[in-house]
């Protein structure tokens, strides 16, 4: 795929095949709907001239023929059911791929929950919420894919570069995989999977005080006599040679106390469990689809042998445990269970099943939990990467020190009318950011930290070239008062400068983006707190870019030529004011609050 066009091409082209194949479906299922209705009628009629009109053999035959026809009909009839469901849900996943390349990003989760004004760069780099970074990467399926994906932007310092190009790798290759990706998707179009409560119900399983007798062989043994005797009593009771009240006598006892030892076991099982039911048949579906996948980069094939090893297979696993939840399913018939538990004292079978279910598997639950949902992320990211074609892997180096080294740097919500910069930050330099409002600073300053969080994701950034190191990050860019607690907007900054120290001091090197410091105070003060705060804080292994409208802090590179550079967004100011949205070295020297309002009191008064 060269470009969004071709790739939003290729989208509504899927979607129309879809389109037709689903139409095609439709039709055989209203002929299958006819054949059943058909053999149906004809079983019955046949049947009914045999006994009413005491009809030749014939009519037998013909209803035998009849319902066999009817079974094989309405079997066909299912299965184009579930291929009208599995199309119909592909499709609306290229639906909402349309969507996203038209700007709409609605269809998809926008990761509110995870808003944290409080933490050290997601709230003022847009990373959650609507039309956030989170918004426009998840097409997450469960719940836990989803808290994935929302560790792997707000935790963006991993061990070492090898985890990051592993992860890359993994996306890389996804993003090759359109079909794969799609009809992993096309499984959680319906509704998402509350990983989460899976893995409650499945961890409450721990604690359910359950009898260990029938996973013994003692007892297994004890059973299969008892099923085999009752059995004999039956063949001799109809042979006559004990009496017919024997078997009636020996079934009911061991029915009633099979029932009895198993009940409160079977409904502490299917309170534990049973609520996950319905989920397990899409997660099943899940883990297939990655067991299958055939992948072979590092992280990809990590997950699969995770889900696939020989000791504890997840989809084998989880399938014994859906039919062991049908097994309870099937037990609400009040005759099943008395049929089943008189002669195969079913529920003891339930029972030991759900015990050596329990021994042999509860121990990998949450590690195969934790690998579905790190695919499911991938997912994700490898999705975001074949929609973007235009963004670039950065290169990240071993290195201590802060490097950061752009080409064509753009911030990735802009799409087309983005401008790009060329910008490189030294270590423990500071980077002080003049220029007129709205003339591009903020942006900018979102911009370098967005397409940080990016490549230390393993996605792919949005300029013409990035080189980085592994450094932390901090931002102060959109503090907030709380009322509530009595904390005003001053205040408020004021803590936040004091949680990004604390932060500064924990790490090794920090790369701190500023934008307007103490805005909550008088000129005056706020020039000479922020050359204090600035003055201060280079004592630490902290690098910093600053934006700001005050011109009295760009002295600061005369100051301090070593550590201090200006760079600015200039505006051009003639009958109108021009952006040009590129930074340059040095100091902005016009602005336009003035130029503006005075245009506006012309028109206005």
């Amino acid at each position: 795929m060269r470009n969004k066009e071709e790739i939003k091409e290729f989208y509504l082209q899927q979607i129309q095949i879809l389109k037709s194949e689903i139409s095609r479906l439709k039709r055989y299922n209203k002929l299958f709907i006819t054949l059943e209705l058909a053999t149906f009628i004809t079983a019955a009629g046949a049947i009914l001239i045999y006994y009413l009109w005491h009809g030749g053999n014939i009519f037998l035959a013909i209803s035998a023929i009849s319902i066999i026809s009817y079974i094989a009909v309405r079997q066909r009839d299912k299965q184009t059911e579930r291929r009208i469901e599995e199309k119909v849900n592909l499709k609306i996943v290229y639906e909402k791929e349309v969507s996203y390349l038209n700007g709409d990003y609605s269809p998809f989760q926008d990761g509110e929950k995870y808003i944290d004004s409080q933490h050290d760069f997601t709230f003022d780099l847009d990373i959650f919420g609507k039309l956030s970074l989170f918004n426009r990467i998840n097409r997450t399926i469960t719940s836990g894919g989803s808290d994935c994906l929302a560790n792997i932007l707000s935790d963006i310092k991993p061990a070492n570069i090898q985890a990051i190009t592993e992860n890359r790798d993994a996306i890389k290759e996804l993003a090759d995989r359109e079909n794969l990706r799609a009809h992993y998707l096309s499984l959680g179009q319906k509704e998402t999977i509350d990983t989460k409560e899976i893995l409650d119900k499945l961890n409450h399983i721990r604690d359910i005080d359950i009898p260990s007798f029938p996973k013994s062989r003692i007892s297994l043994a004890i059973v299969l006599l008892a099923i085999t005797c009752f059995l004999g009593t039956i063949i001799t009771s109809i042979l006559g040679i004990t009496s017919s009240n024997l078997p009636i006598v020996w079934g009911s006892i061991q029915f009633f106390i099979v029932y009895s030892l198993c009940l409160n076991p079977i409904k502490k099982m299917s309170k534990a469990v049973g609520v996950i039911h319905k989920q397990l048949k899409n997660y099943i579906s899940q883990i297939s689809i990655i067991a299958n996948s055939k992948l072979e980069s590092k992280g990809n094939k990590n997950i699969i042998s995770t889900l696939t090893s020989n000791d504890a297979n997840a989809e084998l696993a989880f399938n014994e445990l859906k039919t062991l939840l049908d097994s309870i399913d099937r037990r609400a018939n009040i005759l099943g269970i008395l049929l089943f538990n008189t002669f195969l004292l079913y529920d003891f079978f339930i029972v030991r099943r759900f015990l050596h279910w329990q021994e042999k598997y509860m121990f990998r639950i949450e590690e195969w939990i934790d690998a579905i949902s790190k695919f499911d992320a991938s997912v994700s990211m490898a999705t975001f990467r074949f929609n973007e074609p235009q963004a670039v892997d950065a290169e990240i180096v071993e290195n201590e020190d802060v490097i950061y080294q752009a080409k064509s740097l753009r911030h990735p919500f802009l799409g087309d009318k983005a401008v790009g910069n060329d910008f490189n930050i030294d270590n423990r330099k500071y980077y002080i950011i003049t220029g007129a409002n709205m003339a591009g600073k903020s942006t900018f300053l979102r911009s370098i930290g967005i397409n940080y969080i990016l490549a230390m994701s393993g996605m792919p950034v949005f300029a013409d070239e990035l080189k980085v190191s592994v450094f932390s990050l901090f931002s102060s860019m959109r503090t907030t008062d709380d009322l509530s607690h009595g904390i005003s907007y001053f205040n408020a900054e004021l803590l936040r400068l004091k949680q990004l120290i604390e932060a500064c001091k924990k790490n090794k090197n920090t790369l701190i983006i500023l934008d307007e410091i103490l805005k909550g105070t008088n000129s005056l003060d706020k020039l000479n707190g922020s050359r204090l705060f600035l003055k201060s804080v280079s004592s630490l292994p902290v690098t910093g870019v600053v934006a700001t409208h005050d011109l009295e802090l760009s002295k600061m590179e005369q100051e301090h030529p070593e550590r201090f550079l200006n760079y600015c967004f200039e505006i051009g100011l003639s009958d109108k004011v021009t952006y040009t949205y590129k930074i340059t070295r040095g100091a902005a020297k016009n602005q336009n609050a003035t130029f503006l309002l005075n245009n506006i009191l012309k028109e206005s008064l």
